[in-house]
């Protein structure tokens, strides 16, 4: 399980996460357990809110694609890492590498606008609640959810192609768990500091920009919510943002911190403890936030213990 194989010489080797210590084997033991868990909750979820007709609001439909989000986002990385450690084959050939890179920016990508979308649909909730069926049916619903998937795919494909059609020169020893983007950029030969320049602007797009508008959209509800005269009504409304803006807090906090950063302040280490929150502590916090502080769902869940358990 520890020796290292034969790499081809178009492989990059993955270091990864792990020595061969003890401390390494149980921490990787944790790791799959937090995986399973990121997989269960985030199946669940998604089977819930398409078993249960009373799930099926725009809001939920939003809820179970970012739950898809994460659950494909786990898959794509903590699968061929727990291969590598199980077999001690640390390679990966370049269209996995390409595809890996591929997926990963991607799905950070389309969660980065979903969420975004997502704050829009709780100001509506709670702003324009008589107008909600209208503002957001379930045609406006779908059109979030394909724009979140067609504007990080193509963003994803450009810079993947043109990530991997550099030269790459001398080790090809990539310092991460999973072929990620700063990661590969240190392989690449030649200028690149025109590409890094893209980079950071789609870096900020996807960013930025949507944390201004749920910053703008909270910003309102707040503003809304100061003049509810009800102490419940106030109560309520911020009982439906909460989970959300837990969730945002924790996704972008870690995307900033993953890629926002000047390059000379980066380390491998820091890399590898900033993509372990996003990759993985994120996509497995996500359901369990939203099912334990969500009524509509902890209900359907119980609803399907029961009937189980009553069949």
């Amino acid at each position: 399980m520890w020796g290292w194989n034969q790499t081809s010489p178009e492989d990059f080797v993955l270091q990864g996460l792990f020595d061969e210590s003890f401390f390494s084997l149980c921490l990787f033991l944790l790791i799959m357990l937090v995986f399973l868990t990121a997989v269960s909750g985030n199946s669940l979820t998604i089977l819930l809110i398409c078993a249960d007709p009373r799930l099926h609001t725009p809001m939920y439909f939003l809820l179970s694609q970012l739950s898809l989000m994460d659950l494909m986002q786990v898959s794509t990385t903590i699968p061929k890492m727990a291969t590598n450690f199980l077999s001690g084959k640390k390679s990966i050939s370049f269209v996995g590498c390409a595809t890996q890179h591929f997926m990963y920016l991607c799905l950070a990508g389309a969660e980065c606008v979903l969420l975004a979308l997502m704050s829009y649909d709780r100001y509506v909730a709670i702003c324009h609640p008589l107008r909600y069926t209208v503002l957001m049916s379930r045609r406006v619903g779908v059109m979030m959810a394909v724009m979140s998937w067609l504007s990080a795919s193509v963003n994803s494909l450009i810079h993947t192609s043109i990530l991997m059609s550099f030269p790459f020169c001398g080790s090809r020893i990539i310092h991460h768990f999973y072929c990620e983007f700063p990661a590969v950029l240190k392989l690449l030969c030649g200028n690149i500091t025109l590409y890094e320049s893209t980079v950071y602007i789609s870096t900020v797009s996807f960013l930025l920009l949507p944390i201004i508008l749920v910053s703008t959209s909270y910003g309102l509800i707040l503003h809304s919510v100061m003049q509810m005269r009800s102490a419940g009504s106030k109560r309520n409304a911020f009982a439906t943002c909460s989970s959300h803006l837990i969730v945002v807090s924790l996704w972008y906090g870690a995307g900033m911190f993953s890629y926002m950063r000047p390059r000379s302040q980066r380390t491998p280490f820091q890399d590898k403890v900033g993509s372990v929150f996003y990759s993985i502590i994120t996509p497995t916090l996500n359901p369990l936030i939203y099912t334990l502080r969500n009524k509509d769902v902890a209900r359907a869940l119980k609803k399907v213990l029961r009937r189980d358990l009553f069949t």
